[in-house]
């Protein structure tokens, strides 16, 4: 069933390709540069702060980058297809994190400890529309996924099991 959680990232999603689409071909640099950005402050963030401050840092330049290789208004129907293509690729991100980014309950049973996702330590409201996502449904894949996508998408899980 879907609920409110999952209309929520939807719009989501939505929105920011409709962003990149508007854009055009800044919009295509705006996402993927986004995406590899986010990739890189996981990369090399140690802490919250760090990779805060590299990720705006590297926003910042691929503003500038952005401004210089593309000045004129491009507005041809494929230039807006690429600039959705990167505002797809963006939200799918943001999504993806968004959705896995909740905190990991403990069970302890008869079978030994074993993780649950979300914690129960969430508001009722909040646990309820989390736990019968279709999105986090669709998604728990990524925790067997390759460690790249795992850096990319919930960096705190990917690197506690380094």
């Amino acid at each position: 069933m879907i609920t409110w959680f999952d209309a929520l990232l939807v719009t989501l999603w939505a929105v920011v390709t409709a962003l990149g689409a508007r854009r055009g071909l800044s919009g295509l640099v705006w996402g993927l540069g986004g995406v590899v950005a986010c990739f890189l402050a996981n990369v090399v963030g140690a802490g919250a702060l760090i990779a805060t401050s590299l990720a705006l840092l590297l926003g910042a330049a691929l503003a500038l980058i952005t401004r210089r290789l593309l000045r004129g208004h491009l507005d041809r129907p494929w230039h807006l297809g690429a600039g959705a293509l990167g505002g797809f690729a963006l939200g799918a991100v943001l999504v993806m994190t968004l959705t896995l980014g909740f905190p990991i309950g403990l069970r302890v049973g008869p079978e030994g400890r074993s993780g649950v996702y979300p914690s129960t330590s969430l508001t009722p409201v909040l646990y309820t529309a989390v736990r019968d996502s279709v999105l986090k449904g669709s998604l728990t894949s990524v925790w067997q996924a390759s460690p790249t996508l795992q850096l990319l998408i919930m960096p705190d899980q990917a690197r506690r099991h380094r």
